[in-house]
């Protein structure tokens, strides 16, 4: 979402970090072009405003200005104020008698339904809760049916239809429901209009006054920009919310909402959307956001996705292998490219790791295709048992019928068999130099002889 922020604040940063020195008049051409910057990609004017003044006022003082480093201590200066400005992390609060109701508000499109239930199956799952998910939605054609399909999905039970009922009615049914079966948390997906009216509002503050929820959520669309920001004033005014839902992170949003919508609003961002999966759901880490829109990565959130990701016994299965000195087989390979989907492909990686944002141009031509791992695994699927142990014996006729077997090309299943080569070479260095070898030679010890330098690894 933040990619066309990240290269222009790179761009300028990267002039202050060649200076050897700074003077007042470098930080505040610098801090035109932040400004700028943040103009460009949606920021509302007055938070850009304060923003810009509270950076130069502590980035001009004489300990910066005559540091050894002024420009990384000037880039540490917006790094700290970027993350006060988009608040402190705020879990879903959780914290009263069950069942804890949680109304869900926004306008129609902007992923409000599906949001309601990826928060409930993360309740579910990861917070252990017994959820019941209710679709206040009686507007919309098949909105109810729609979190009755998402709740099978989900293994997340949801109320069932009754016709006719207002959604005030429905809301206290499903209070009553919750209390009667044990429910911990119960959410609440209210209608939505494709611009805010009277009517929509005095619906939602209905229910409200009929649920007392602990939490009102707002689900805002991160590519509508200027406009979300709006919405959520407008609902925050006349209803009164306790944190918003940012869905569509994964897009091309300029980003500017969600680096307004928690200054204005006074409300913190509470989780991100960052795909069309029912998994795909993020809590909101201000320092990890500053992070990634500095270019600086996001190294904890990427650990995390692997602890998630990785299947523990694929792991421990291949490591007895390589202790046992059996070899790197393609079914290993298949196990490591699904591992790599399931973390969110190569392009969701790579945008976790410092520094990629300098060299994003570089990537484009190379083609990141996620796609590609998904060939891969089909070329890997249409071999037979003996071809995927022993890939010596794919010769060309082979090669041939596996390309047309995974309805890819000859070229594609000579490129994979090329890297599985250059996988298992490097498996058979790490087993001969062992732990104490590569712990001796560094990782430039994994290379080829004739590849090794002074240099150290690329």
């Amino acid at each position: 979402m933040f990619e066309g922020l990240t290269g222009r604040l790179g761009d300028i940063f990267d002039k202050l970090r060649r200076r050897g020195a700074l003077s007042e008049e470098d930080v505040s051409a610098a801090l035109r072009e932040v400004r700028i910057a943040l103009l460009e990609a949606d920021v509302a004017l007055p938070v850009v405003k304060q923003f810009v003044a509270r950076v130069k006022e502590n980035a001009v003082g004489q300990e910066v200005l005559r540091s050894v480093t002024p420009g990384q201590q000037v880039i540490k200066i917006v790094h700290d104020h970027l993350v006060e400005m988009l608040g402190e992390a705020e879990p879903i609060n959780l914290n009263a008698v069950p069942p804890v109701p949680v109304l869900m508000v926004g306008l129609q499109g902007s992923g409000k339904t599906t949001t309601t239930a990826k928060i409930a199956l993360r309740l579910k799952s990861k917070e252990r809760k017994k959820v019941l998910m209710a679709s206040l939605d009686v507007r919309r054609p098949a909105a109810q049916e729609q979190l009755k399909v998402l709740g099978e999905q989900t293994g997340v039970a949801t109320l069932p239809i009754v016709p006719g009922q207002d959604p005030v009615a429905i809301a206290r049914r499903a209070l009553e429901t919750a209390r009667k079966e044990g429910y911990d948390v119960v959410m609440l997906d209210t209608a939505g209009r494709l611009a805010i009216d009277e009517e929509l509002m005095a619906e939602v503050a209905a229910v409200r006054d009929a649920a007392k929820p602990v939490e009102t959520l707002l689900v805002a669309d991160a590519m509508t920009g200027q406009d979300a920001v709006a919405v959520a004033t407008g609902f925050n005014d006349r209803v009164g919310i306790t944190g918003i839902v940012l869905t569509r992170v994964d897009g091309d949003a300029r980003g500017g909402a969600a680096l307004s919508m928690r200054q204005v609003t006074g409300k913190p961002i509470k989780l991100l959307g960052m795909g069309e999966k029912l998994d795909a759901l993020e809590g909101f880490h201000p320092d990890r956001v500053a992070g990634r829109i500095l270019g600086m990565g996001d190294v904890v959130s990427l650990v995390e996705k692997a602890a998630e990701s990785i299947d523990q016994e694929e792991a421990e299965k291949l490591a007895r292998k390589m202790e046992q000195g059996k070899g790197f087989d393609l079914d290993d390979m298949a196990a490591q490219l699904r591992q790599i989907r399931k973390m969110g492909g190569m392009s969701g990686l790579l945008g976790l790791l410092p520094g990629v944002g300098k060299i994003k141009d570089q990537l484009k031509d190379k083609k990141i295709d996620d796609k590609a791992l998904k060939r891969q695994e089909a070329i890997i699927s249409s071999m037979t048992k003996k071809e995927r142990k022993t890939p010596e014996i794919i010769k060309a006729s082979r090669r041939k019928r596996i390309a047309a077997g995974s309805g890819t090309t000859v070229q594609e299943v000579n490129r994979l068999l090329k890297q599985f080569d250059d996988m298992r070479s490097m498996m058979k260095q790490v087993q001969k130099l062992g732990k104490k070898g590569i712990a001796r030679h560094g990782l430039g010890g994994l290379l080829p002889r004739n590849l090794r330098g002074g240099g150290g690894f690329p």
